[in-house]
């Protein structure tokens, strides 16, 4: 019966994506400022610098990284606020369906639309491979990374927009908080332990990205990014359940 309830909802909410004009405005500008990107730091660098073919992937990754969190908070702020705005959300708290299981509907919804986008940047690596050689094995942890990365901030926005019915409020919120997530590297390079590594641990890049960004895989930064989706996707729930009996 969850899982029923789930899959309608994600069928639901990936249709509305494919529908709305809001998606393809997010994944045409992803594409385009990430090509725009991908051609001048890392196939054109500005200094002149020759990169192996590695470091062009890896620095595509990077700029991939941010690319991807901002399409994640876009994604995601219309979730609940949009309902709440409508009244399509009253709908859902009268029927039979659980909060946990709106909230994840809607998260893995968001999640397959932006695995899309993501792949559709496959081609940027592949010219990698015209003049130079990479690993399948850097592209795989590099994508996987972005899919952790993504789903982390979807969580995050997910949260945000349970909280408001405005998704501009929603937006704020996600923003502050995937923002002040990727501040804490550097902040932890310029302050001393013990908070240099308490912030360290805490940061959603830097530290916890740099792996799959040189195509390393640790599993301290798979559980990392699925403990910080988890924990996000709890507190909206517990949001929602506050707001159903306000």
């Amino acid at each position: 019966m969850a899982l029923a309830a789930t899959g309608i909802i994600f069928r639901r909410e990936f249709n509305a994506y494919l529908r709305s004009p809001m998606g393809y405005i997010v994944a045409a500008v992803v594409l385009l400022i990430d090509g725009i990107l991908f051609y001048v730091m890392a196939l054109n660098p500005p200094d002149g610098e020759l990169l192996l073919s590695g470091q062009a992937l890896g620095r595509f990754l990077y700029i991939a990284s941010g690319m991807t969190a901002i399409a994640a908070v876009a994604l995601s702020i219309r979730l609940v606020a949009e309902e709440r705005q409508t009244g399509t959300l009253l709908l859902l708290d009268t029927s039979p369906v659980r909060d946990w299981e709106i909230l994840l509907g809607k998260f893995l919804s968001a999640l397959a639309f932006l695995s899309l986008i993501t792949v559709a940047t496959l081609y940027m690596p592949m010219l990698i491979l015209v003049n130079g050689k990479i690993s399948v094995g850097h592209i795989l942890i590099g994508y996987l990374g972005l899919t952790l990365i993504g789903g982390t901030v979807l969580a995050i926005g997910l949260f945000a927009t349970a909280l408001t019915r405005h998704q501009l409020v929603a937006a704020a919120v996600a923003s502050l908080i995937t923002g002040t997530l990727f501040l804490l590297w550097p902040l932890a390079q310029m302050v001393g332990p013990p908070f240099g590594r308490f912030f360290a641990a805490l940061t959603i890049h830097g530290r916890h990205w740099v792996g799959f960004e040189v195509g390393t895989l640790h599993l301290r930064d798979v559980v990392y990014y699925l403990a910080m989706t988890y924990f996000f996707l709890f507190a909206a729930t517990k949001v929602m359940e506050a707001k159903r009996w306000e």
